[in-house]
């Protein structure tokens, strides 16, 4: 196995942060100003951009922000990076029509969007950089099974890039709603109310890769800790995932009890109950923006419509912003593949 990362002290965060990405889910009920609906005129613009790339015979994967050209919703999307970077940390865009597309075009529309918000990374071991959110009939509880093939309740969790979007293409018949919690709001609360826990979440753990490490090992885990609370440039960054925690620590030969354990279930519980999460469900053409840093995510779990053309399909993109916030080495390089490196993709070493 490599050499795991030389070991730094972490920076220690102020007993209270003071940043936009601190609401609660009454503050994102109140003001509505991180959803954005397209009008016309920006449905034009994406589809002329669309047409242009189609015409090329461009794919997602196979063209820049140069080629898909946006005038005034290139302004708009560079409003979200710095909000989702700099502001609450969460957007949703909408207004999209998925029946007006195919998916060659739905694909590269929503390509395009990512590429002028930031550079997409691959999201699992084959190299899809638009991975399905879908069921699959996978056992979420079977060994490195990724919870997003399978229709299960997934737990309050970031994902290993700076944003994470999700694309309705299908909503559920039933359930699936989408659940959001601020980890710097999450962060305050146990620094007032339980500030013995803090230590091992700015200590970190070692997380499991779920079988999609750089080494032919499944039971790779990060080689060196990775903390929930990183305190790096005046930011605070948050990287959270219960279950992989508890798993990696495990395989590791370190399985968590006492206070880390105890730190470790009560960010996963804070995230699921009021004050902090906030509920949303999508509907078609809905438009998912994330970041990862300071917002934790989780899923109810869903029935499916028995027609296949019918089925539950969310489009998932991981991407690293162009000018995103500075990260500490150790809490940037996440996966085992460097600082902000995404999965490592089988073949292509």
């Amino acid at each position: 196995m490599p050499a795991t990362n030389a070991a730094t002290r972490p920076q220690q965060p102020p007993v209270s942060v003071d940043d936009p990405s601190a609401w609660l889910a009454a503050d994102l009920a109140a003001d509505r100003s991180w959803i954005h609906n397209l009008d016309a005129d920006e449905i034009r613009e994406l589809d002329r951009a669309v047409e242009a790339v189609v015409g090329l015979g461009l794919k997602p994967g196979g063209f820049g922000r140069d080629q898909f050209p946006l005038t005034d919703l290139a302004d708009r999307i560079a409003g979200w990076a710095h909000e989702i970077d700099q502001g609450r940390g969460c957007v949703l865009v909408k207004g999209l029509d998925p029946a007006r597309y195919d998916d060659d075009a739905l694909a590269a529309l929503y390509w395009g969007i990512a590429v002028h918000l930031g550079e997409p990374v691959p999201q699992n071991a084959a190299g899809d950089l638009i991975g399905h959110v879908r069921d699959t009939g996978r056992d979420y509880h079977a060994k490195n099974v990724r919870g997003y093939t399978t229709r299960a309740e997934m737990k309050a969790h970031c994902d290993a890039a700076d944003v994470v979007g999700l694309l309705c293409r299908h909503p559920a018949k039933q359930g699936g709603e989408s659940l959001i919690a601020s980890g710097i709001a999450i962060y305050n609360h146990l620094a007032a109310e339980r500030p013995e826990l803090i230590p091992p979440l700015l200590e970190g753990f070692h997380f499991d890769l779920r079988g999609e490490g750089v080494t032919d090992d499944p039971d790779e885990t990060t080689f060196h800790r990775v903390p929930v609370f990183s305190w790096f440039e005046g930011r605070l960054s948050c990287r959270f995932n219960a279950k992989t925690i508890i798993d990696g620590m495990a395989k590791r030969g370190m399985p968590l009890d006492g206070p880390a354990l105890e730190a470790v279930r009560e960010v996963g519980r804070l995230a699921l109950e009021p004050p902090f999460r906030f509920d949303m469900t999508f509907e078609k053409g809905d438009i998912q923006l994330l970041s990862n840093h300071s917002v934790l995510h989780a899923r109810a779990a869903f029935e499916d419509w028995p027609e296949p053309e019918r089925k539950r399909d969310l489009w998932r993109l991981w991407l690293n912003l162009r000018d995103g916030r500075p990260l500490a080495p150790e809490f940037a390089d996440r996966l085992n593949t460097g600082p902000r490196g995404g999965v490592f993709v089988r073949g292509a070493a």
